[in-house]
């Protein structure tokens, strides 16, 4: 009788513990999942976060289209509860950056019809000029930066003013998708 008393009370007490690990476990998957969803609009993922360390400038070879832009710098992004409402899918139309990483060119953000010239940039990790961070960034025109948040194979997200008539009503953070 002791035996199964004890055996009873072994079993209560080990999936007590199991099932309040369980629970956090749960409760982490669920927080986490949130923030996922939270930067997702419309089918293009805006849960983007500053790459550590250095980016290859590879990355950014080829020709990019600008699928969204977010009215604030990446800090107002990264603090804001609900990104899609400052967040703007339509309004870029036709718009594209082309870079050449090994001739370091790359032709300002046009549309599919005009296309501007190429421009000498550096691409550098370090310290920006422009927001005393240690960041990727990209320097043009020998006082212009642009700020590479992230690049992976298939999107880039830019901060500044990659587009100025945009960048002068607040719109500084660009997603692209690689075409």
């Amino acid at each position: 009788m002791k035996k199964i008393i004890l055996l009873l009370l072994a079993f209560f007490i080990l999936e007590s513990c199991v099932v309040s690990t369980a629970g956090k476990v749960v409760k982490t998957f669920a927080t986490a999942g949130y923030k996922v969803v939270k930067g997702t609009v419309e089918g293009i993922s805006w849960t983007v976060s500053k790459a550590k360390g250095k980016i290859d400038p590879d990355r950014l070879d080829g020709t990019w289209k600008i699928v969204g832009v977010y009215k604030g710098t990446y800090e107002d992004f990264e603090n804001d509860p609900a990104p899609e409402s400052t967040a703007d899918f339509g309004g870029c139309g036709s718009m594209e950056i082309e870079f050449n990483s090994k001739r370091e060119k790359f032709r300002p953000v046009y549309s599919s019809g005009e296309k501007e010239n190429f421009v000498d940039y550096k691409m550098k990790y370090g310290k920006n000029p422009s927001s005393n961070e240690r960041e990727n960034y990209i320097q043009f025109h020998s006082s212009n930066y642009i700020t590479v948040v992230d690049a992976s194979r298939k999107t880039m997200v830019l901060e500044g003013g990659l587009v100025p008539s945009m960048a002068f009503n607040g719109y500084k953070l660009y997603l692209l998708e690689k075409k």
